[in-house]
């Protein structure tokens, strides 16, 4: 029904933005990792996805559409709903999520909060071929060999979880695997956490 909203960013919360656009105060729902990209700034355009419930009319904003294919792709699979969703693109960034998804890693998408391991598994099992389909490149690209994708994945996934914001983790981990080729994830990790 909408594609985006674009407007003055009236209220932020790290669940949702209000956009002002003709006059109308649209609420919607969003990630932590949209809200991290436009934390800060007074204007906004958010790609939409709208679902309509017996109960209830709820619209989500993203703010790259890779974030809302991922999204619409993630609602597609039985027993994950848009709050579900959501939960886990606050806890992973669309080319974190391709690349646990594509590496079958079960384990490590489970610890999004409220989700099992049987739906986790299932959301693998679904998703595996459509996830490279939508263009969601996998966080290692740039770092020109220095570093594997698995490694760079694993350090961010683990700041992520420990609560540190997508950018700073990716300008810290990125910098460590240039100094370190050869470190293992645990050392990345480490070295990263210094910086952070």
């Amino acid at each position: 029904m909408y594609d985006y909203i674009k407007g003055p960013l009236e209220e932020l919360t790290p669940a949702c933005a209000v956009v002002e656009a003709g006059g109308v105060g649209y609420l919607l729902n969003i990630s932590l990792q949209t809200y991290s990209e436009i934390e800060g700034h007074g204007e906004a355009k958010l790609y939409t996805h709208y679902i309509v419930r017996e109960d209830a009319q709820i619209l989500y904003g993203f703010a790259t559409r890779e974030e809302r294919e991922i999204f619409r792709l993630l609602i597609s699979v039985s027993g994950v709903g848009g709050t579900s969703a959501r939960m886990i693109l606050s806890t992973y960034s669309p080319s974190e999520l391709a690349s646990i998804i594509s590496s079958e890693n079960a384990t490590l998408l489970k610890n999004v909060k409220g989700l099992g391991l049987k739906t986790a598994q299932k959301i693998i099992v679904e998703l595996r071929e459509k996830i490279a389909g939508t263009g969601a490149s996998t966080g290692a690209a740039g770092l020109s060999g220095v570093a594997d994708a698995g490694r760079y994945d694993a350090a961010i996934a683990a700041l992520a979880m420990l609560g540190f914001t997508r950018g700073a983790s990716d300008k810290a981990v990125r910098a460590v695997c240039k100094e370190l080729p050869t470190a293992s994830v645990e050392e990345i990790i480490r070295t990263a956490l210094k910086r952070l």
